[in-house]
Order: structure tokens, then C-alpha cells, then sequence
């Protein structure tokens, strides 16, 4: 009861992150019945094929050592002798089963998840020796689950290996008094029987245990809201430093900005909530927008365009759409050409009228002093 308030705060499913750091640790979701089903499966097909070419080998070798039975001492050396030549034929004739049952094992793997390079599970833990942890898993409600699954697999192979045999039941009887060589094939046929029958009980167990354990193992890898966030927080940055960020990049923005008004060329206005400070020059493809902001930013750039004599338009239309469309240092947009060209070009017009007035000034006074 005490894991229950944490399992149910797992409502979130699991990050490919996540997955990824479970799958590097060797933790993945696997049956063990599944492994049983392959080695059953090889075990039969390796039977059927292999089971007359083994059985003739080793006959032929029980004939040489029954032909010769007087010839071997039984003591010492001899026995030596006899044991090394049994062992050696029935290593032989073993060797290629279990390089087969190998590989049936390796497959039986990567049937359930991708290859797994990990010395994690290898790693010496003290759960692993401790008595008590032990006694946990052992009769924790998995371990019964376990143990109750292996007591029905065994007695449903176990009743199904009966009613295949029961049917045999009399030709059992008469085995022993066949001929050696009858005896090995009804063998290898009641063998077959028995293996089919068992490969469709564990078929189906491997189906439901690998069902069973899928779900269990995707249920432990689930997270809760606080571990997403957290994870978010590694994989991204923390959202407080990314918001600091970008206050400091914001404030560099206006700084720069701010030194950018005094060059500009008009200040288009709301008037009072949006501020575009526009800069062009004739050997420019289109106005620039050096400067833009609402409300207490655009007081700062028309006190700063009128403390440095930069031309101030009112024209809310106009500074309402720039805001929107343009961004710092990108070009005005070709829909509002016309518009910025009109403002352009009666700033042009004024500072043309100024710079004449100016110089009509300085030549009135220095024909005056002349004259």
C-alpha cells in the first residue's frame, strides 16, 4: 500500500530519454518464457533432425564397447580409457546442438528489445546478497505472481507430457523387449509427440508472460509531472536562467537601439504608444528599422529622437503596421514603400528647406559686413 501513492502519481508516459538511459542500464522489457519458447523450439527441431545421425553414432559406438567389453579392465587406467571414449562421442555429437541452442538464446533476446551493451547489470549490489532484499522479492506480490506462473507452466506441461504419454501407454510396456534399434526410433517419435505438446502449452505462456511483462516494465518506466519537468529542465536549461537570459538580451537589444536613434532618419509615432525609428540613406535598397517600441520604450525613443533633432512623424496607422511587420535591422516591407516613401521624402523636403534658410542666412550677413 505504501507504493501506491507513487505508482499513481506516474501518470506521464515515458521520454525517449528516459527509455534510452533504461535501455544503456540493460533494463528492458523481457520474459523469460520467451527464452524457454526459442530453447524448447530448438531443442525439438534440433531433435527431429539430428536425433537418428546422433543415435546411430552413439550406437555404433555402444557396439564397439560391447564387442570388445572383455578386452576393457575395470580398474584404473582402463575405466580411464572406456570413460575418455563415451565422453569424446558424446561431446562430438553434442557440440553442434549447443552451438545451435546458442544461437536460439541470442535470438530469443533480440526478439523482445534491441541488442544490449551494458556491464550495469553485472555490477556488484548489496541487494543482491542481502538476505532480507532477497526475502522482499521473494514474497513480494511479483515473486508470487512468479511462483504461482512456474507452478501452472509445470503442471500444465506436466498433465499434457501424461495424457501424450497415457496414450502410448501400451506400447510402453512392450519397450523393453524391443531391438535396440526399434527401441531408439520409438523414441525419437514418442520424443516429438511430447515436444509438440509442450511447444503449444508454452507457446501460449510465452504470449501472455511477454504481454504481462512488456506492461509491467513500460508501467515502472512511466514519470510523474515533477520528473517531465525536471528532465525538461536538464535537456533544455532551467526556465528561470533561460528567462534571465533573456532579459540581458533584451536590455542589450534596447541599448543597442537606443545608440541607433540619434542616426536615424524619421521617428514614425502612435503618437503616444508605438515609436519606429527608420534610417535611409541614397545608397540604401530600402528604409531600415533601427529602433522600435511600445508604450514607456517609445517615450524613450521620441525624448531621445527630440534631444537629438531627429525628425518626429505622427502617422498611427502607419507606426501601428510597422510595429507589427518589422523586425530590428530588417528592411521595411514593399507593402508600405509608398507610405514610408511619402514620410521619407517630407523629412527630405524640410531638412532641404532648413539647410537653404541656413545658407541664405550666413550670405545676408556676410554681404552686410562686406557692403
Amino acid at each position: 500500500m505504501a507504493d501506491q501513492p507513487e505508482k499513481s502519481e506516474k501518470t506521464e508516459d515515458p521520454s525517449d530519454f528516459k527509455l534510452s538511459e533504461a535501455h544503456k542500464k540493460g533494463d528492458v522489457a523481457k520474459s523469460q518464457e520467451v527464452t524457454t519458447w526459442f530453447m524448447l523450439l530448438g531443442s525439438a527441431m534440433l531433435f527431429s533432425l539430428l536425433a537418428p545421425s546422433a543415435t546411430t553414432t552413439i550406437m555404433g559406438q555402444l557396439k564397439v564397447v560391447m564387442a570388445n567389453a572383455d578386452q576393457y579392465r575395470l580398474e584404473g587406467a582402463g575405466i580411464q580409457v572406456l570413460f575418455n571414449g563415451l565422453a569424446g562421442t558424446v561431446l562430438v555429437t553434442a557440440l553442434l546442438p549447443l552451438g545451435l541452442m546458442a544461437l536460439f538464446g541470442v535470438a530469443a533476446n533480440l526478439v523482445q528489445h534491441k541488442p544490449v551493451w551494458s556491464a550495469d547489470p553485472l555490477k556488484p549490489k548489496f541487494s543482491k546478497i542481502s538476505p532480507l532484499a532477497g526475502a522482499k522479492r521473494i514474497f513480494s506480490a511479483q515473486g508470487m505472481v512468479n511462483f504461482a506462473k512456474g507452478l501452472l507452466k509445470l503442471s500444465a506441461v506436466a498433465g499434457v507430457i501424461f495424457f501424450v504419454l497415457w496414450g502410448e501407454r501400451d506400447r510402453l510396456d512392450t519397450l523393453m523387449t524391443e531391438d535396440l534399434a526399434l527401441l531408439m526410433a520409438s523414441f525419437e517419435a514418442l520424443g516429438i509427440k511430447v515436444f509438440i505438446a509442450t511447444l503449444i502449452i508454452v507457446t501460449i505462456v510465452a504470449i501472455a508472460d511477454f504481454l504481462f511483462q512488456k506492461n509491467q516494465w513500460w508501467e515502472k518506466q512511466k514519470m510523474t509531472v515533477k520528473e517531465v519537468r525536471d528532465e525538461h529542465k536538464n535537456m533544455e536549461g532551467d526556465p528561470k536562467i533561460k528567462q534571465k537570459i533573456r532579459q540581458i538580451r533584451s536590455e542589450r537589444s534596447r541599448k543597442r537601439m537606443m545608440t541607433a536613434v540619434p542616426d536615424a532618419t524619421v521617428v514614425i509615432t502612435n503618437p503616444t504608444h508605438f515609436a519606429v525609428a527608420l534610417k535611409y540613406e541614397p545608397d540604401m535598397a530600402a528604409p531600415v528599422c533601427v529602433a522600435k517600441g511600445a508604450d514607456s520604450l517609445a517615450f524613450r525613443i521620441r525624448t531621445l529622437a527630440g534631444e537629438s533633432d531627429v525628425p518626429i512623424v505622427e502617422n498611427p496607422p502607419l507606426a501601428r503596421a510597422l510595429y507589427a511587420s518589422v523586425d530590428v535591422d530588417e528592411t521595411v516591407p514593399t507593402e508600405h514603400f509608398r507610405a514610408v516613401a511619402q514620410v521619407i521624402g517630407y523629412v527630405m523636403q524640410l531638412k532641404q528647406k532648413a539647410a537653404w534658410r541656413t545658407g541664405s542666412g550666413s550670405q545676408g550677413t556676410e554681404g552686410g559686413s562686406v557692403s
